[in-house]
């Protein structure tokens, strides 16, 4: 099984965005039994919140739901029970770094170079653009499952 936490600075956006795409995508694949993933926040801003509406929309847009998600802080216990710790952008990828006390096992990503994009997925907090920030959780998240499954399937 392989575990993946999504982070993102609140877990009200983006990475319950990535924690629900790729839930859809896993599943569509047959692949459920095989992962396990859930999201969370580097800040203590928002935690029990609920997805942002905008955010809850656009997933819904696409058939995807994500009733009962509210957000929470990841912990330094979350390096040992995850396989990946997926940040959204590179603030993400330096706190999660602090949390867990550094990256020894390399286990802390950035989700677009999965991609083969070197930048930040985009931030809707700020612009508003949410058909921006699914384009880039979607990519990152197919080109995540294709790599792991390419590893599942050697398992």
């Amino acid at each position: 099984m392989i575990k993946i936490l999504f982070v993102c600075h609140g877990n009200i956006c983006r990475s319950p965005m990535a924690e629900f795409v790729m839930k859809k995508l896993v599943e569509d694949a047959g692949l459920s039994d095989k992962f396990e993933i859930e999201s969370a926040a580097t800040s203590t801003e928002e935690i029990g919140n609920p997805v942002y509406p905008p955010a809850k929309r656009k997933l819904a847009e696409h058939g995807i739901g994500c009733a009962g998600k509210t957000a929470r802080q990841m912990n330094k216990g979350d390096y040992a029970k995850f396989d990946l710790l997926i940040g959204m952008d590179s603030a993400n990828i330096r706190n999660m770094t602090r949390i867990c006390g550094g990256d020894p096992e390399d286990k802390i990503k950035l989700l677009l170079n999965y991609a083969g994009i070197n930048r930040d997925v985009a931030d809707p907090w700020y612009t508003g653009d949410f058909d921006a920030t699914w384009n880039d959780v979607t990519k990152g998240c197919r080109a995540l499952l294709a790599e792991t499954f390419h590893e599942t399937s050697l398992q």
